[in-house]
């Protein structure tokens, strides 16, 4: 009896080490396992995919054409040689971008069965992504600081607003949109995944990966949270104020065609406004408890958003409507 109860101890501690060595080995390599990761998309029937699909495919295509004509107007016409079209062309070219992160993706998993994206295409379409939207965030505030030196001191208005200070404020939003991509998707991709390999939403983003992790993620939500904040609040806030000033000074003047001008010359930025901050402040700044509501907010400033664009800023604009003319006139001339 006394001789058999090491060799029951000597049977037992093996087993038991080798379990814990076991478990502490699948926890390390979690994250080192995962390779790639499942794009789940949209919870519908398999009939609805093939409408999804084409509507998809025909908002990428409005979206190409729209921002692509846009740049290729403003590129072509010495009229638009300003800095307003000089913003704006650079809207388009980020509207351009940032959709052709996702779209094209989304549009093969409608008809792929594994619906798969590798784990560095995953961090470059965070990445790109991240980049593009909070740079458009920002140059919509120079684009307001734009519209206010225009309307409420016209006179400076070309000395203001030089083509240095147009570049740098461009140079500045595509800085910032940098340091924030970096920053959220070095946070997000530092997690374990140990849960699934089912993102579910359209398109890598932080908040679904979120949900895969096993890490604790008080920490990255602060982070994302603060980022959000800082982010959405300066860039709110100066459109905020610049558009208090524009109405203030478009109230003062007495002519009703020169407050017509004025507010149309605006309208159109603030309706891009409207629905790129709406979309993003219900999806970064709001409780994550509505995944299927998520992806339609993502759905508004990641597709709906680019496509809209061009058209909000063509159809209320006469110089975007005399250029576009004059550009068809000189292709049906040329045959």
């Amino acid at each position: 009896m006394l001789g058999s109860k090491p060799r029951v101890h000597l049977y037992i501690l093996p087993c038991a080490s080798q379990q814990v060595s076991t478990m502490s080995d699948r926890g390390a390599s979690n994250h080192s396992e995962m390779t790639d990761f499942i794009l789940a998309g949209f919870r519908v029937c398999p009939e609805l995919h093939i409408l999804l699909f084409l509507l998809f495919l025909f908002v990428y295509a409005m979206i190409l054409l729209g921002n692509v004509g846009m740049m290729a107007i403003i590129m072509t016409d010495p009229r638009l040689n300003t800095p307003m079209y000089f913003f704006l062309g650079n809207l388009s070219f980020i509207d351009l971008f940032y959709s052709s992160v996702i779209a094209p993706k989304a549009i093969i998993n409608f008809w792929s069965e594994s619906k798969s994206i590798s784990f560095a295409g995953c961090v470059a379409q965070l990445f790109l992504f991240a980049l593009f939207i909070v740079t458009e965030g920002f140059l919509l505030a120079a684009m307001a600081y734009d519209r206010f030196i225009a309307i409420c001191n016209p006179l400076l208005y070309s000395v203001q607003m030089s083509t240095r200070l147009c570049t740098q404020l461009v140079a500045g939003s595509y800085f910032c949109g940098c340091i924030s991509s970096v920053i959220q998707t070095s946070v997000t991709f530092t997690l374990s995944f140990c849960a699934s390999r089912a993102v579910d939403h359209f398109y890598c983003d932080s908040r679904p990966l979120q949900r895969l992790s096993c890490s604790d993620l008080f920490i990255h939500r602060m982070i994302s949270f603060s980022l959000s904040c800082i982010i959405i609040l300066p860039t709110i806030i100066v459109i905020i104020v610049s558009y208090m000033y524009i109405v203030s000074t478009v109230l003062k003047i007495h002519s009703t065609e020169g407050r017509k001008k004025a507010f149309s010359t605006c309208s159109s930025h603030l309706g891009v406004v409207s629905v790129l901050y709406g979309a993003v402040f219900f999806m970064y700044l709001t409780p994550d408890r509505f995944p299927e509501l998520s992806k339609v907010a993502s759905l508004c400033y990641s597709l709906v958003t680019p496509m809209l664009n061009p058209l909000i800023y063509s159809l209320r604009n006469k110089d975007v409507q005399e250029a576009l003319k004059k550009l068809l006139e000189k292709k049906n001339i040329s045959l």
